[in-house]
């Protein structure tokens, strides 16, 4: 059944509109019926799902009065129709009666001057008026009535003269137009709608909506599931009958949201969010979502495990940074405050003292925590493997390349921070590339021509002097800037001596706690760690205790057995600390400057306290 049916309301009519809409209306229906037989066939065409009737003057008002599920279009009168009408009528004299509907005789006795006639109103309200009134006006000495079909009857019945006041072509056909109008505005309401009960039956949270009066007028299947009740039987009920404790009237009442709270259902935890549905600034509803915590949980580890897998997380905070020592506590606080910056951070500290956990910590401070944290050691793969790590490629731009393709590091770090270790081990020509990433936050992956561009806080380690690899030519000059933006030292565990007890007895709390064994460390054990030198840094130190565990069977720990250890460490640590070239870059700096040190200093990146410090450790001096 078409949606639009055009109703005549006799077949003179019917076969106007059938030749009117053959070219143009193919899809509209067209049947007969006139009044009260024009709703017994209206009311079968919506059964059969009619949407829209077009029909015309009193057929259209007892549609609409029997109250059908249509929508009418009534055919309007025009005033030319009703002119061609009196023309006519004045052929069998000047005092005419208009018998109809007040909605057709609204301002027709405005045409007796204009058309020399004396038009006389007579209005029915229901088609049984219309034989008194006709007659009526001939009582009143009327030549001729016009009007609707219902007149044109009630005239024929008594062989009185009459005129019908027909409609004309612009008239059916302008009705036709709206008719249409009004099927495409209420078919994309359908579709919208169709799209957005999908969307709310398949979501995955409970959803109930409620009108101002607080019934319910929409129930999805989840919250027939998590509320055990039939969405169907639930729908018309006041919402305070079925969960009195949601107290939607009050946030209709105010006007405002109430999210995130925890009610238990049917003996089940869910997170409720109430929001308010308003038009024009007036509540004319609100909506109520649950969702099962378990749920929640579920998907939020599930979440976790995939974030975890591929690597990308930041696992330290400034606060697993053990030690109470001044110059450790003035790192953190300088840290903290690069952290809230966006600038490049450059980290130089010798090897062991924990550049990597600051950088994770940096990152756990930022405003990038919830992005990825990614870090790449530049000294541990060839350049060409590294390029392909840091910027990704195309698929097949190399030997060996995957065929699909590769994000790059920098990809992967968006919105979040790369940590780029031993940059100082990066070749020249790589450090290039990277420059340019930096200044035009682009990347553009091996093998192809367009750029990618990525928001990522670049932060670089490194346990060399930078400044003194740009003097020898070995790193850009340009790149070193760059990164250095803010640069932050980590101390050396011999300058934090204060730190070691607390470091030593973690670690052996630690790693003894996994083996199930209870060892504790002598002060003496303490105190021989403390003259200790450590060149190898807090990671020296892990390395120690975990061997002194492996190898002690005594529950206290002294220091003798401390001093083997440290005995065997000597053999294969190197003096000079965490720099193997340490004593040579120191030589070479001291003979550039002429044996000034406070030059040397400014030209290793140190500090001249640092610089004695250093001679007196390795026998400069």
């Amino acid at each position: 059944m078409s949606l639009i049916t055009f109703l005549a309301p006799d077949m003179s009519m019917l076969a106007r509109a059938q030749q009117l809409f053959k070219a143009r209306h193919t899809d509209i229906h067209i049947e007969k019926g006139l009044l009260s037989e024009g709703v017994t066939v209206a009311s079968s065409l919506v059964a059969q799902g009619t949407e829209i009737i077009i029909t015309r003057g009193g057929t259209a008002s007892a549609i609409r009065a029997a109250g059908l599920e249509a929508t009418v279009v009534e055919i309007s009168i025009t005033g030319f129709d009703i002119i061609r009408t009196v023309e006519k009528a004045k052929q069998h004299g000047c005092c005419i009666g208009a018998v109809s509907f007040p909605a057709i005789l609204n301002g027709i006795d405005c045409l007796n001057a204009i058309l020399g006639v004396d038009i006389r109103l007579y209005p029915i309200q229901a088609e049984s008026e219309a034989e008194n009134q006709v007659l009526q006006a001939f009582r009143d000495g009327a030549d001729v009535v016009v009007g609707g079909f219902i007149t044109a009857q009630a005239a024929q019945k008594h062989n009185l003269p009459f005129e019908l006041i027909d409609s004309g072509e612009e008239g059916i056909l302008q009705a036709a137009q709206e008719a249409k109008r009004i099927a495409h505005a209420r078919n994309l309401e359908k579709t919208k709608t169709t799209l957005f009960r999908a969307v709310l039956d398949y979501a995955y949270e409970g959803i109930i909506s409620v009108d101002k009066s607080g019934r319910i007028t929409f129930f999805n299947p989840i919250a027939e599931r998590i509320t055990g009740m039939n969405g169907t039987k639930a729908m018309g009920r006041k919402i305070t009958q079925i969960w009195p404790a949601l107290n939607l009237e009050r946030v209709m009442h105010t006007g405002q949201d109430d999210l995130g709270h925890i009610l238990k259902i049917n003996g089940v935890d869910v997170l409720c969010n109430k929001v308010v549905i308003a038009v024009n600034g007036q509540a004319v509803g609100a909506v109520v979502t649950f969702q099962d915590v378990t749920q929640i949980q579920q998907m939020e580890a599930r979440v976790r495990r995939r974030i975890y897998a591929s690597g990308h997380v930041a696992n330290f905070h400034f606060e697993d940074i053990l030690g109470t020592s001044a110059v450790l506590k003035q790192t953190i606080e300088n840290a903290k405050e690069f952290a809230l910056t966006h600038f490049s951070i450059l980290i130089l500290g010798e090897t062991g003292t924990g550049k990597e956990v600051f950088a994770q910590s940096i990152h756990n401070y930022s405003d990038r925590r919830q992005g990825p944290f990614v870090a790449i050691n530049c000294a541990a793969l060839p350049s060409q493997i590294l390029e392909s790590e840091l910027f990704g490629y195309v698929g097949g731009a190399f030997t060996g390349a995957n065929q699909k393709g590769k994000s790059g590091l920098f990809e992967l770090a968006h919105n979040g921070t790369i940590f780029l270790d031993e940059i100082s081990e990066m070749e020249y020509a790589t450090q290039g590339k990277l420059l340019r990433v930096l200044q035009e936050k682009k990347v553009m992956r091996l093998g192809s021509d367009s750029v990618i561009p990525v928001n990522v806080r670049i932060i670089a380690a490194s346990n060399k002097s930078l400044k003194t690899l740009v003097k020898e030519g070995k790193f850009r000059s340009d790149l070193y800037y760059r990164l250095n933006v803010l640069q932050l030292r980590t101390p050396a565990l011999r300058d934090r001596r204060e730190d070691i007890r607390v470091l030593a007895q973690f670690f052996l709390k630690e790693r003894a706690g996994i083996i199930k064994r209870h060892l504790k460390l002598a002060p003496s054990a303490i105190q021989a760690l403390a003259q200790y030198n450590w060149p190898g840094n807090v990671r020296e130190l892990q390395n120690i205790i975990e061997r002194v565990i492996a190898v002690y069977k005594q529950e206290t720990i002294d220091a003798a057995a401390i001093g083997r250890m440290l005995e065997d460490q000597d053999e294969t640590t190197p003096t000079a600390g965490i720099l193997p070239d340490e004593a040579a870059q120191i030589r070479q700096a001291l003979a550039s400057c002429k044996g000034k040190y406070a030059k040397a200093a400014e030209l290793l990146g140190i500090s001249r306290s640092t610089l004695w410090r250093k001679l007196k450790r390795l026998g400069l001096k």
